[in-house]
């Protein structure tokens, strides 16, 4: 389980202490995966500061977001200064430039101060670009949408990933916030989970090529729900399927 920060940490100092419990409680219960952007506004430097000297505990992942390779290192080098002169996962943002900037991001690499590199898409339509650089073998993971709703990722990319032994980070596990109020709390239970969003969370996480997905939260509390969904042993198929029958009825 990680921690997304798209639209929930752009904002200024007056929302710090809110941000910096998040990421505590997410550290805490050893779930150690963050991501952001700089596409997502204020929330590299936000999630930076909130975490200070954990930094050692977080497995940060990044993007590079621009079609100019000299803003691509500009951005990059805000990012070595804000995580500690190292990017554990670097990633081309919506495969924007990927040629161009794996060119120069590949001896980042090999010099230590990244450690893997990776490219995201959030359209059905891209997927099949993504499955190409995929095959360059110039990447070791990939960021793509996965929910009941969104499983375009299914049909190449995730048999592509399991094939070449590629990371998928499951970005909108949740559905970019269109859940809804979901099943009744007695009819999750016996799936062993107590909420909806940990429901939706497990069936993400039980395909056995996702290696973390990454909701985003500004609440403590959701964060911790969040956590616990990382804990579940997971559900066998049958148990997802419940879970996407559950989806369509909801």
């Amino acid at each position: 389980m990680g921690l997304g920060t798209w639209s929930v940490f752009d904002h200024g100092p007056e929302r710090q202490p809110g941000a910096d419990a998040v990421v505590a409680t997410m550290l805490d219960a050893g779930c150690a995966l963050v991501d952001s952007s700089p596409m997502y506004g204020r929330a590299e430097a936000v999630l930076a500061a909130a975490l200070g000297p954990r930094r050692g505990e977080a497995v940060v992942a990044t993007k590079i977001w621009t079609p100019s390779v000299d803003e691509g290192r500009a951005q990059y080098a805000r990012q070595l200064g804000w995580y500690g002169g190292r990017v554990d996962v670097q990633q081309v943002h919506n495969l924007v430039s990927w040629r161009r900037h794996l060119d120069w991001l590949e001896p980042e690499r090999e010099a230590g101060r990244i450690g893997l590199l990776g490219a995201t898409h959030y359209q059905a339509g891209a997927l099949g670009e993504l499955a190409d650089v995929m095959r360059t073998g110039r990447i070791q993971m990939v960021q793509v949408p996965l929910n009941p709703d969104e499983r375009d990722a299914e049909r190449e990319v995730l048999p592509l990933a399991e094939e070449l032994g590629l990371g998928v980070l499951v970005m909108r596990p949740l559905g970019s916030g269109r859940l809804g109020a979901g099943p009744p709390a007695a009819e999750l239970r016996p799936l062993g989970v107590e909420t909806w969003a940990e429901a939706v969370l497990v069936w993400a996480l039980s395909d056995p090529r996702t290696t973390a997905v990454i909701p985003a939260t500004s609440h403590p509390a959701h964060a911790a729900a969040n956590a616990r969904a990382a804990r579940h042993p997971g559900f066998d198929r049958e148990a997802r399927r419940h879970v996407e029958r559950l989806w369509r009825t909801r």
